[in-house]
């Protein structure tokens, strides 16, 4: 049987942050859904792709020995965070639960609350002829043949998986960005307002923040519930954890 191992369900500056702090002795297993390319980290074995359902996840965690999970997905991750909710109560391995605190509404912003982007894309439809569109590249099918507004969207990167734009445009860029470039940008396409995943962290807030100086609506679409485990903000807060529940 394989050394005991830590699983992170990354994709986040949180979850690789996690990834690079832990040690060399450690057996770490860093996940990503493979949408995009993954940054190599060293001392950590990378695995791309999903695992099939929680079942097959709790299966993962027996056969690879692993002894506990941190769940560093995207806030709005929610199919791989019930999945890895069911998995480790299954396999009787701890989980943490990573991810940053949601961006609060501060002084001068307009924010307009949603549950789902298919909502998001029907109110922007309703109020602007040019909207930015944040809520990455798995979220993209509901503006294809959309002609009601002209979208702007920003992924990280080109994709055969990306539906082409009836109406609109990609655009391609990995955080952190800055203020001052998101403000030109927004200047540049002439957007009326902005759709966005309330992702919390520091990494794009910037297009927030330039929309409240512009200023713009943004269409801010809410967390799903969130998963029945221990959650900290911070990677020294899932260090210290990790210490705690393994005993290291």
């Amino acid at each position: 049987m394989a050394d005991p191992g830590l699983l992170i369900l990354g994709g986040t500056t949180l979850g690789a942050g996690l990834a690079h702090l832990t040690g060399p002795g450690q057996r770490v297993i860093y996940s990503l859904a493979g949408r995009t390319k993954a940054r190599p980290i060293a001392h950590v074995i990378t695995r791309s792709g999903g695992f099939g359902g929680a079942e097959a996840l709790a299966a993962y965690l027996a056969e690879n020995n692993i002894t506990a999970v941190v769940d560093a997905t995207h806030a709005h991750a929610a199919e791989i965070g019930r999945n890895s909710e069911i998995a480790c109560r299954m396999a009787k391995v701890p989980l943490l639960r990573l991810e940053e605190p949601p961006w609060q509404l501060e002084q001068g912003d307009h924010w307009i609350a949603v549950e789902t982007v298919v909502q998001a894309r029907d109110v922007a439809v309703t109020m602007a002829a040019r909207t930015f569109v944040t809520t990455g590249r798995q979220d993209m099918m509901p503006f294809a043949s959309e002609m009601g507004c002209w979208w702007l969207a920003r992924v990280i990167a080109p994709g055969t998986d990306l539906p082409p734009l009836a109406n609109g445009d990609y655009i391609f860029g990995r955080g952190p960005f800055e203020l001052a470039d998101e403000t030109a940008l927004l200047r540049k396409y002439e957007i009326g307002a902005m759709i966005s995943k309330n992702a919390g962290g520091a990494a794009t807030y910037a297009k927030i923040a330039a929309a409240r100086d512009l200023p713009l609506p943004v269409i801010m679409i809410s967390r799903p519930p969130p998963v029945k485990a221990q959650t900290v903000s911070t990677t020294a807060a899932a260090i210290v954890w990790l210490a705690l529940t393994l005993g290291a």
